[in-house]
């Protein structure tokens, strides 16, 4: 079995929802920058050599609903062909998306892999 390693990490500022000023930033726009961030400190890197992208959100409704790591992905410049899937954890959604990919690439899935977790608690319902 191979090894996986984290070769970029980024994350946003954290708010205050639901008045703080990232209340009206989406959640996809959040995480396309993280993505563009954590692929531009990986020199060399060719976007389309990334195979996958997993994205955890504890709550994946409104503006955070359907496959919001898609639209991120979209969003950071990734091919259209790139695969992108939304895992729901709950409190620990960010972190299986990282177990899913060290996975993948472990067990020979993928190649290169870009995982992490986004989420608004600004644009969601209270209670979900």
């Amino acid at each position: 079995m191979r090894d996986a390693v984290i070769v970029s990490a980024v994350r946003t500022a954290v708010g205050k929802a639901p008045k703080g000023t990232l209340r009206d930033t989406r959640p996809d726009e959040m995480g396309a920058a993280v993505i563009k961030e954590a692929m531009a400190r990986v020199p060399g890197l060719d976007l389309a050599e990334i195979e996958d992208v997993i994205m955890g959100c504890a709550m994946p409704e409104a503006e955070q609903g359907m496959n919001v790591a898609r639209a991120a992905a979209i969003r950071a410049g990734l091919p259209v062909g790139t695969s992108a899937m939304t895992i729901n954890r709950f409190c620990s959604s960010g972190l299986q998306s990282i177990a899913i990919a060290a996975d993948k690439i472990r067990t020979g899935g993928a190649e290169v892999a870009v995982a992490g977790g986004l989420e608004t608690m600004s644009m969601i319902p209270m209670g979900g």
